[in-house]
């Protein structure tokens, strides 16, 4: 049975230090979550520009941008179970081992996904496979991101353990920008027009030029393979391989010891997902569509181009976050950030209604990229101190499975729905209603940040709680 001490105190053994070099570490933990994200995110720029014409049938856009977002939410709805699987390895077996697994699991997934043929050629077996392929997806991401937390966390000095842990974060952003950059790199090579082509079957990119993106990320995985299988197990679950403080079901023990952490850590990460999500898979899908259908009609080249400039935000924010953090603690800065979350969601009629921004060629793209900055800016305020937020929730024990179940179960209620619902709420009421859903997701994490404890001082080292 695992030795209990108290997770404000330090533990009665010495911290055992083991010499792997930081630059190691910081590697490791962001090159594997950087391939993560880039491979989820290539799933998300064709499920809205080409999987809907490739793989759903029907006649109505609308629908078949919803059947599309629909497959897209499958992940998510992965992602709690890839945290229960990977977070049994890695409380049993080690961090290290369960990452290359992650890392794996979704390298190949993608990979697959390139090879597919599409509804025209084999009818809804396209569909379902690939609904199975981003299910497999989900579950990999599920296993990833907290066991790179972990790793970044339970290596990091005294007081910095939220500026090391946004190392993992920057994955996000940069596995973005390598994805969307490599699209936007191959339909203007290809001379690809989403506005005139999306329904194109003959034309290159639709024909066989989106499958290079999800082909071209075997080689990321090997990359990441060769990084991760360099390095150690972490000096936290070292001492617990050490002390024999493992327990058989950290599943069990962690719906016993630690259910009311995997509960505030799960709402405390609902505002953050639906952010995200409305800033890069909805908005893509807003700012590209129709103008018939409630969209911008923006080309799809251009709206990269906006991407791809108000992402350096989400990047420059995550470190200003783990400083903050680090600071001024977990609770004050996520409660600050949150609450201006909640305020700006109650701006999105204001300043990207058709009304305001102008369509297709009229846009204003200035006004759309400084509006999407802002954003992005508080979602890396937000994302780059939760990977040291939540596994300070968690004694080390359960801490792989416990953070990871809180991280992903918000998935599905922040994340899996958020493309599909804005996709409805803007149909039937413009993106006010969006915002308005974004204010809502807010004051709820909100709440949960209110009534959890700060755990800036938390030992890593507690065996239970």
């Amino acid at each position: 049975m695992a030795t209990r001490t108290t997770p404000d105190t330090p533990s009665a053994s010495a911290h055992h230090k083991t010499p792997v070099p930081r630059s190691r570490v910081i590697l490791a933990s962001l090159i594997g979550t950087t391939i993560e994200f880039y491979d989820f995110y290539i799933y998300a720029t064709a499920a809205v520009a080409v999987f809907p014409a490739l793989f759903f049938i029907g006649v109505d856009d609308t629908a078949k941008l919803l059947a599309s977002m629909a497959t897209f939410g499958a992940a998510f709805v992965a992602r709690p179970i890839g945290s229960i699987i990977f977070g049994h390895f890695g409380d049993r077996i080690g961090r290290k081992a369960t990452l290359v697994g992650a890392l794996l699991t979704m390298g190949i997934a993608t990979f697959l996904i390139g090879l597919l043929p599409t509804y025209h050629q084999i009818g809804l077996w396209a569909p379902a496979m690939l609904t199975i392929l981003r299910f497999t997806q989900g579950l990999g991401l599920g296993g990833e991101w907290s066991g790179a937390a972990l790793l970044a966390t339970e290596y990091a000095e005294e007081g910095k353990r939220a500026r090391a842990a946004m190392w993992p974060q920057l994955g996000a952003p940069f596995g973005f920008i390598l994805a969307n950059g490599f699209v936007l790199f191959l339909t203007t090579l290809m001379s690809f027009d989403s506005t005139a082509d999306s329904s194109n079957m003959s034309h290159t990119f639709m024909m066989w030029g989106w499958r290079i993106p999800f082909l071209a990320s075997l080689v990321m995985v090997f990359i990441g393979l060769y990084v991760r299988f360099k390095l150690e197990e972490t000096p936290v679950f070292a001492q617990v391989l050490k002390q024999d403080e493992r327990v058989k079901a950290p599943l069990v023990e962690a719906l016993k010891t630690a259910w009311l952490p995997m509960i505030q850590g799960t709402f405390i990460m609902i505002a953050c997902y639906v952010l995200f999500y409305l800033m890069t898979a909805w908005i893509l899908s807003y700012g590209i569509g129709k103008v018939e259908k409630g969209g911008l009609g923006i080309s799809y080249h251009d709206f990269l181009m906006v991407q791809l400039v108000s992402i350096i935000f989400f990047i420059v924010f995550i470190p200003v976050s783990g400083w903050w953090a680090d600071i001024a603690g977990r609770k004050q800065q996520q409660l600050i950030t949150t609450l201006l979350m909640s305020l700006y969601g109650l701006t999105f009629s204001f300043f990207i209604s058709p009304e305001t921004i102008g369509t297709g060629e009229d846009a204003n793209i200035v006004l759309l990229t400084a509006y999407m900055s802002v954003g992005m800016a508080l979602m890396g305020l937000s994302f780059g101190s939760m990977s040291a937020y939540l596994p300070e929730l968690f004694a080390t024990h359960v801490r792989y499975t416990g953070s990871g179940i809180a991280y992903n179960a918000a998935s599905i209620l922040g994340a899996a729905l958020t493309p599909f619902v804005a996709v409805y709420l803007n149909s039937i009421g413009g993106v006010g209603y969006v915002g308005m859903y974004l204010s809502a997701a807010a004051l709820l994490s909100v709440l949960f940040i209110a009534i959890t404890g700060e755990t800036k001082n938390r030992d890593l080292h507690t065996i239970g709680r």
